[in-house]
């Protein structure tokens, strides 16, 4: 495998949130890609990009949980940075979605932009085009997706409220 441009992409989290959500070591890349929108190459490439940052074990099936959560706690802001946009119809997100949203009020909401979305809040560009789509098929990613766009836009305490909750959907304790 080439070691060049193996930099993250956005999809390459989507896929780790959606291994991690399925919690089972034997998926397959035909299935994956079609519940996530994505084509089998381009799954076959996260693949190796997160094998090859140490964020998926060397069988490319298994999540290294931790590497993935310091990730996602202390990188994903600055390589994949939001900042709220235009007020929009579409999924909540962040704060505005479960699991953060039985715990935070607040009259501001996100929302991934969405045309069959049912709330109107400010605009959050997703990781990837094909996160409303494949969030609202499985909720456990759904989840997972929020407490990661919380990460990426939120406030302090939304941020740590989102890293304590990850910990947990990760098996890392607390």
């Amino acid at each position: 495998m080439k070691t060049q441009n193996q930099q993250l992409k956005p999809q390459d989290v989507l896929l780790l949130l959606k291994i991690v959500s399925n919690n089972t070591p034997s998926w397959n890349q035909k299935p994956m890609a079609e519940s996530l929108g994505l084509s089998q190459s381009e799954v076959s490439e996260a693949v190796g990009r997160c094998k090859y940052a140490g964020l998926l074990a060397p069988n490319g099936k298994m999540v290294m949980r931790l590497s993935l959560l310091e990730f996602l706690q202390y990188g994903l802001r600055y390589v994949f940075p939001i900042k709220p946009g235009p007020v929009v119809r579409g999924v909540p997100t962040s704060h505005s979605a479960k699991p953060l949203s039985e715990e935070i009020q607040s009259s501001e909401a996100y929302v991934w932009p969405y045309g069959k979305g049912t709330v109107r809040g400010q605009s959050i560009l997703p990781l990837y085009p094909s996160v409303p789509e494949a969030a609202l098929k499985d909720e456990k990613l759904y989840e997972l997706l929020a407490l990661v766009d919380a990460l990426r836009v939120g406030r302090a305490r939304e941020r740590e409220l989102a890293v304590s909750t990850l910990k947990k959907r990760l098996n890392l304790g607390e």
